[in-house]
């Protein structure tokens, strides 16, 4: 009997062939991502309109944008545990409809304790939605394309800071900034649609299966990666919140120019990071943070010079842009997609946190030592960075996705 058709059998390919992927999915978490951030920012650039309306201060407006920080930093940790048991579409939908909900009352509400409630209630959504977002796009995908589809869902946050708090500004301009509110809503609803038609449903974490809070929070691999997060924000915040006056300290008098340049780098840093981070996530990690470092180190030293501030600011944008992603896939990496809501929720709270730390920290030495000293202040802290990736090749950000 002849053994070719078996012998053929046992070298047919083991593994399927890679998937395309459900780009409609993701673009619909990359939508949803954006929305929650201009929901969040939007009230900034809408100070004295807003105030008009509601009959407060500009100041008060600016609560806000306060208050839904501070509910979504109060909110992502309980809520995501507390909603981790349920069919994750079905949260992702609650977490827009209520989105949509606080935004239509902005809309409405002359009264500014209830714009205050109401921006509570979006804050909390939004937390829900960060804990989930990268964790969702992450399981849409075989693994091999985690960082990609990462990047794409993260890209919505970008673009609102980059596209999104200009229009909504130019268009409260044209039609009133209740209307931009409704505008918000109506796009949120518009989400939901898209989540129930394109992005698939995962069941829960099954409650006899379910690991306990502290046990994720000590996975192994997962306190360098928060690490890095804290370590990044500090040193980014406490330079980038003072950015203008460090311009303007530097003698350079279009500050505007500089933000404009940074943001838009961002934009190169995240499809740069697409490519990188299911390949190399630990160089590509790895020279990101040693060009913040050149970069904080040129400003101190040579930020005088305008083509070396804009161009310092340019690779600063593309470094930083690329960071948030290659992070996020080596904490999914490390939770694994089944826990990457809570590994996420656990994120967001120390992003927050370095977000407050950083700027306080850069406002202090500001206030005592002068715009000049801000790179120095921040460099220390992007190098202790960079040392816990370097020692973190074992766990947390191995050379090889795969190794852990």
């Amino acid at each position: 009997m002849s053994t070719a058709p078996a012998a053929r059998a046992t070298r047919a390919p083991t593994t399927p062939p890679p998937l395309a992927p459900p780009l409609p999915g993701l673009l619909t978490l990359s939508a949803t991502a954006f929305t929650a951030v201009l929901t969040e920012l939007l009230p900034a650039g809408l100070l004295p309109r807003m105030g008009t309306g509601l009959g407060v201060s500009e100041g008060r407006i600016g609560f806000l944008v306060t208050l839904y920080a501070g509910a979504s930093f109060l909110s992502a940790i309980p809520l995501t545990a507390l909603l981790r048991g349920l069919p994750r579409r079905g949260v992702l939908v609650g977490a827009l409809t209520g989105l949509a909900l606080a935004d239509a009352v902005t809309a409405l509400s002359s009264s500014y304790v209830l714009t205050c409630a109401a921006r509570l209630l979006a804050g909390a959504m939004g937390g829900t939605l960060w804990a989930m977002l990268a964790g969702y796009g992450a399981r849409l995908v075989p693994p091999e394309r985690r960082g990609r589809a990462i990047a794409t869902v993260l890209a919505g946050i970008t673009a609102a800071l980059s596209l999104g708090v200009p229009l909504g500004t130019a268009l409260a301009d044209a039609v009133g900034w209740r209307p931009a509110f409704a505008a918000l809503a109506v796009l949120a609803l518009l989400l939901t649609g898209c989540a129930l038609r394109y992005v698939p449903d995962f069941p829960g974490e099954p409650g006899s299966g379910r690991l306990p809070l502290r046990r994720i929070a000590v996975l192994p691999g997962l306190r360098p990666v928060l690490s890095v997060t804290l370590l990044l924000l500090l040193g980014h915040q406490a330079m980038y919140t003072f950015l203008v006056p460090f311009a303007a300290h530097r003698g350079f008098g279009r500050a505007g120019a500089a933000l404009f340049v940074f943001g838009a780098s961002t934009v190169a840093g995240i499809w740069l990071a697409g490519l990188l981070a299911d390949r190399h996530p630990r160089a590509a990690l790895l020279t990101a943070l040693a060009l913040i470092a050149v970069v904080l180190a040129a400003l101190g030293a040579a930020g005088r010079a305008p083509v070396v501030l804009l161009a310092a600011v340019a690779l600063w944008g593309v470094a930083f842009g690329g960071a948030p992603t290659l992070i996020q896939t080596a904490l999914v990496d490390v939770s694994g997609p089944e826990h990457a809501d809570v590994a996420t929720a656990l994120q967001a709270t120390v992003y927050n946190v370095g977000i407050s730390a950083g700027s306080l920290v850069g406002g202090v030495v500001l206030e005592g030592a002068g715009a000049g000293a801000l790179p120095w202040t921040s460099l220390p802290l992007v190098i202790g960075a960079a040392a816990v990736v370097w020692t973190g090749r074992k766990r947390a950000f191995p050379v090889r996705r795969g190794m852990r």
